[in-house]
């Protein structure tokens, strides 16, 4: 069996993660398709489109440098006429913006501004020696 880049093999998954679906092929070796290369969609949830122990068609895109199998099934599945993309967010209401401030600015105050540039609370002021 050979696994060089562009080569199609079929593998069985033998793991599913967040990020991405093991295959097995016959001679034993595993490598990953990420959940980049699953749908040209976006997915959100990688089991909604494999499942442990299915077997799948995939494409060998290469290694990377530790000589790992990089693979793809999207590489393999029609592309469709117009990818959905994201919707650009426009200009917010004035009545958000101040909310939002206002939102900010208590958080900062409960100290939950998370990155500095706000008050100090009691507790984060002093330090023990």
């Amino acid at each position: 069996m050979q696994l060089d880049p562009g080569a199609v093999v079929e593998g069985r998954v033998t793991r599913v993660t967040d990020f991405g679906a093991f295959v097995q092929f016959e001679n034993g070796e595993t490598g990953l398709v990420h959940i980049s290369q699953i749908a040209h969609s976006f997915v959100r949830n990688i089991h909604d489109h494999v499942r442990e122990g299915e077997n799948v068609e995939v494409k060998v895109l290469g290694r990377d440098e530790r000589g790992r199998l990089d693979l793809s099934i999207k590489e393999l599945l029609e592309e469709p006429e117009e990818i959905p993309r994201p919707r650009a967010i426009g200009r917010q209401s004035p009545q958000f913006e101040a909310k939002l401030r206002s939102f900010m600015r208590d958080a900062k105050e409960r100290g939950g501004g998370g990155g500095g540039g706000g008050k100090k609370g009691p507790a984060t002021s002093k330090r023990k020696k």
